[in-house]
């Protein structure tokens, strides 16, 4: 590779860190830049031309500009297919559209609930922010559905798409160390004991744990 790829925005961030530990997985250099949202860097002219939303993270590959941090990973996965996990994102259009499935359950089903919690329960009382009971208890009782469909599928497999580790389970990184490790809600993962099994595994994988160094030092 002639240059690292760029990524806008802080580890702490969890669409930042999914991007990150895919970098790790597939082997690719990247160099992180650092975003100030407190003082308004995401939401000046210059990083609303690389991500209009004024959202993190931003991507940048030589010339091309990306935002959305499953799409990035998406991207990563293709272009530097034969770097590292090889089968990380399949490499069949079966194995894609297994993988692909499960991460839109994490997009739409597993993150909108764990996200809630994780900002009520980690990040809200870092920002003087009063927490909403109403929204935990209700987005608690939402994971645990989630969770409960879960814990059939991985019975079924070692992990979601498959018995191979794949993109399907990084997703779920980021939102699920918080719950596990910031907040009292780890019994969400624990108590079940393949979800608890499977969250174990995935969790300790190098890449990971580099990714948590980084927010650690950041």
């Amino acid at each position: 590779m002639a240059t690292p790829v760029k990524v806008y925005g802080p580890p702490l961030s969890t669409a930042v860190s999914r991007v990150l530990v895919t970098l790790l997985e597939k082997d690719v250099p990247f160099q992180i830049i650092p975003v100030d949202m407190s003082k308004g860097e995401h939401k000046k002219p210059d990083y609303l031309k690389i991500q209009p939303f004024g959202q993190v993270p931003a991507f940048q590959d030589e010339s091309i500009s990306l935002f959305e941090s499953r799409s990035i990973c998406r991207y990563v996965c293709e272009k530097y297919a034969d770097r590292g996990d090889k089968g990380l994102y399949g490499t069949n259009p079966l194995e894609k559209a297994s993988i692909d499935q499960w991460v839109e359950a994490e997009g739409q089903s597993f993150g909108p609930s764990s996200g809630a919690l994780v900002f009520q329960l980690a990040f809200a009382p870092r920002m003087n922010i009063p927490q909403d009971q109403g929204v935990i208890k209700q987005n608690e009782e939402k994971l645990g559905k989630v969770l409960d469909i879960y814990e059939q599928r991985l019975g079924e497999s070692r992990f979601l798409a498959g018995d191979e580790f794949t993109f399907a389970d990084l997703s779920h990184l980021p939102n699920g160390d918080y719950l596990v490790n910031a907040t009292d809600k780890g019994h969400l993962f624990t108590s079940r004991e393949n979800v608890g099994r499977w969250w174990n595994e995935i969790s300790d994988r190098e890449s990971w744990k580099k990714v948590i160094e980084m927010r650690k030092s950041g």
